[in-house]
């Protein structure tokens, strides 16, 4: 109750223009800020505050300048030269330029559990070519080279204070961007202070920023219909009018780039029978699961490219719930009477209502489904140390194809919570990462995204949309298709 009164006194006193802060509820405490580590959509919800990065994308997911103000593709796609924005200086006061961003991009390559390094495994060389030019040469042509640029691979962090930090790093965060990090507290808050020597003249425009974790849906919206916060992001699909009725309040909505399903382990447990993860995913109904949980608001799922993205095949069937081939398949993998396994899931009222559809749905297959929740930071820990049988986890999406796959199916890949490995599916991700024709690049993925709906090392199920409530005295947040919040030229209403 106490921190619950504290942040409508914050709140408040930003009304009155005494704290110009804007307080955001996010639904998880993020679990790491150092780009290097990171896994996990609300991480860069925070991120994107403290780095700027290389480019950035618009409304439309075009690339855009950020801290790189231009670039030129030479050798027929394997070398790019940046030109780098001159003046700029990281929260710790040291010098950006070309060794700063040889620093960063070598550091996501080699350091020891890079989430970053497959991201960018074509890289052969970063050169320093004067102070604010750099040179990158990569093996082979790679298309989505600038799209994995304008995320955390592009992010860049102080070299002076990831040295003098080393593994805590990640707990005293110093980038460029336009806020500053001030202080963590764990599952309560993050707070962010405006950077007053921002390169962009005028923002931010805001002094504070205040991001705070509600697991809990119903916690979340009545946090920002009392006005305690000022935005939260996601909106479960049942608090939607509640926003859109409250006079003070809108509802931002627009397509994700993303998807949702379930990781099956196929090293240990009973998923390492094939006909058994077949049988559970051919018990699940991908349009119950909209209607029932999402009230129409998520679109069913034939795989991890959404309708209007580029690889989506619309040719490839959304898998329909089939009963008898569960039990067909039960029976092929020696269990025709059911097997029984353990899927874990994140805190949260929508993912416990999720898993138990499911749960629902299996049993009537005969098969049993046990439910684990467990805090969002552990169970990505745990699921990437492939110690669960089946984790619910999803991809928030990239504006390039490649992020959405190539670092998930991949043999040994980092996000790969599976353990899947299949070298055909491997020959053809490094292939799609080569060919420039966008349609080539489709024909590739549709191949793909075949093979893994038969071999099932995940089960797409559904893809989100973006939801976010926000004050009506909030203005200036730009609406972009990745999900990502960014603040900097947001303002208050009266300052």
């Amino acid at each position: 109750m106490k921190k619950w009164l504290a942040a409508v006194v914050l709140w408040s006193l930003g009304g009155l223009g005494l704290a110009q802060t804007v307080t955001v509820g996010l639904d998880a405490d993020p679990p790491n800020l150092d780009p290097l580590l990171s896994s996990a959509l609300v991480d860069r919800q925070v991120q994107n505050q403290i780095y700027d990065k290389l480019v950035d994308l618009d409304e439309n997911l075009r690339i855009v300048p950020m801290l790189a103000t231009s670039w030129r593709v030479e050798e027929d796609g394997k070398v790019y030269v940046f030109n780098l924005r001159q003046g700029v200086k990281f929260h710790d006061g040291t010098d950006f330029n070309a060794e700063a961003v040889k620093f960063n991009l070598d550091r996501y390559r080699s350091a020891p559990g890079s989430r970053r390094s497959g991201e960018l495994s074509l890289i052969t060389n970063v050169q320093v070519v004067n102070p604010y030019t750099v040179r990158v040469t990569l093996r082979e042509p790679f298309a989505p080279f600038l799209a994995i640029l304008s995320d955390r691979s592009g992010m860049m962090v102080s070299p002076t204070a990831v040295q003098r930090l080393g593994a805590e790093f990640g707990n005293n965060p110093v980038g460029t961007g336009p806020f500053k990090f001030v202080e963590r507290r764990r599952q309560d808050r993050i707070v962010l202070a405006r950077n007053e020597n921002y390169w962009q003249r005028g923002l931010p425009r805001i002094e504070q920023l205040v991001y705070r974790p509600f697991p809990d849906d119903d916690v979340r919206v009545a946090n920002l219909l009392s006005g305690a916060v000022s935005i939260i992001t996601p909106v479960a699909a049942k608090d939607l009018a509640a926003i859109r009725n409250n006079p003070n309040l809108v509802v931002n909505n627009f397509p994700g780039i993303g998807y949702q399903g379930i990781w099956l382990n196929h090293t240990k447990g009973p998923f390492t029978n094939k006909a058994l993860r077949q049988a559970f995913a051919a018990t699940i109904d991908r349009d119950v699961v909209d209607r029932v949980v999402f009230l129409g608001t998520a679109l069913p799922s034939n795989g991890p490219f959404p309708p209007g993205t580029l690889a989506h095949d619309k040719t490839i069937p959304v898998p329909k719930r089939d009963l008898a081939l569960a039990r067909q398949k039960l029976a092929e993998g020696g269990r025709p009477q059911g097997f029984s396994f353990t899927l874990t899931i994140a805190p949260g009222p929508v993912l416990a209502q999720l898993a138990q559809v499911y749960q629902a749905m299996a049993a009537e297959a005969g098969i049993q489904v046990r439910i684990e929740q467990v805090e969002f930071g552990t169970l990505l820990d745990r699921a990437a140390k492939l110690e669960l049988e089946a984790v619910a986890v999803g991809w928030s999406g990239r504006p390039d194809p490649d992020g959405n796959i190539y670092d998930f199916v991949r043999c040994k890949a980092p996000n790969n919570y599976s353990g899947y490995c299949n070298p055909r599916v491997d020959n053809l991700l490094n292939r799609a990462r080569t060919v420039r024709l966008p349609e080539a690049r489709r024909d590739l993925y549709s191949q793909i995204t075949k093979i893994i709906q038969e071999d099932l090392p995940y089960i797409y199920v559904y893809h989100p949309q973006t939801t976010i409530g926000v004050s009506r005295r909030l203005s200036g947040l730009p609406v972009i298709p990745d999900g990502i919040l960014r603040f900097r030229s947001v303002s208050l209403g009266g300052q």
